[in-house]
């Protein structure tokens, strides 16, 4: 099977680089051909034109084409000794590596062979329009990782079917994600769903809704507090009684009645006399509060 690509540019140089990028292989992989040679503008302004270059590529398959894309990377980060076993099956492969120092390909948790798988299957997928899956493991990674995230799933799920408390996980691929809700999914009284978006997307086990203990995980931390003596108030756990507040009277101070002068030198009048003398009415007499205003 041959797969060419048609690349125009402003040199014969340029295209082929454009055609080798977009194989990603090395050149001498690439048969081209020049379907058109630049032409030069008349007096740098008119006419012209790019040149036209056809590569073609011999691909027998696209687990072929997937390894020889896979080896070119490679050797571009520097690993020179090692062996690249294919495994098909249908409309899909994996690709395992053997080779010395090869874990830094690996990566935290797989994220740099996650990463180069992805490109892989891009390649893979370009020599036909059918899906084609590759798998690419290195020294039995993904059958290590499989097991370990099979044991983290069934742990935590016998924790959450006997406390009924729910266990959030780190964040993982699709692939990844799967593991964990297939063996969780045998489980009785356990349950597992993914939560959040990529690339933070985890899973979370919690219980189910017959599971006896489902109402019991959030009441063990509220009342972690009161055991031994050491809830709040230090007092075993149980409240004090508040006394009951003591209602204050409020009583008006007595104030005391300011007691009536008569004046003894009252202002003469125009006509010699003087102003009658004044007496303490009744009213002034019967106040209690204020006394009398003498005016």
């Amino acid at each position: 099977m041959n797969k060419e690509i048609i690349k125009e540019a402003a040199s014969v140089e340029e295209a082929q680089a454009l055609i080798t990028a977009e194989f990603g292989v090395d050149a001498d992989k690439i048969t081209f051909e020049t379907l058109q040679q630049p032409g030069k503008k008349v007096l740098g302004l008119f006419g012209g034109a790019n040149a036209v270059v056809k590569g073609t590529l011999a691909v027998g398959s696209a687990a072929e084409a997937a390894r020889m894309y896979l080896e070119s990377v490679l050797t571009a980060m520097g690993v020179s000794d090692f062996t690249c076993t294919i495994k098909e099956e249908n409309n899909q492969c994996v690709i395992s590596l053997e080779g010395e120092d090869m874990g830094f390909i690996i990566g935290r948790r797989g994220e740099t062979l996650d990463a180069l798988q992805y490109l892989t299957g891009l390649v893979a997928n370009r020599v036909d329009s059918a899906y084609y899956r590759v798998t690419l493991d290195i020294g039995n990674y993904r059958e290590k990782r499989e097991q370990a995230l099979i044991g983290l799933a069934r742990r935590l799920g016998g924790q959450t079917a006997r406390t009924g408390r729910r266990h959030s996980l780190e964040p993982m691929n699709p692939y990844e994600r799967r593991i964990i809700h297939t063996a969780v999914q045998d489980m009785e009284g356990v349950t597992s769903w993914s939560v959040g978006s990529e690339p933070n997307r985890h899973v979370i086990i919690g219980p189910t809704d017959d599971n006896p203990n489902k109402d019991k995980g959030g009441e063990g931390r509220r009342n972690r507090g009161s055991r031994g003596g050491r809830g709040r108030g230090g007092n075993g756990g149980e409240r004090r009684e508040r006394a009951p507040r003591r209602e204050h009277e409020i009583v008006a101070p007595e104030r005391p009645v300011r007691e009536f002068i008569s004046r003894s030198n009252p202002m003469p009048m125009a006509d010699g006399g003087s102003l009658p003398t004044r007496t303490e009415s009744e009213k002034e007499q019967s106040a209690s509060l204020y006394g009398r205003i003498d005016l």
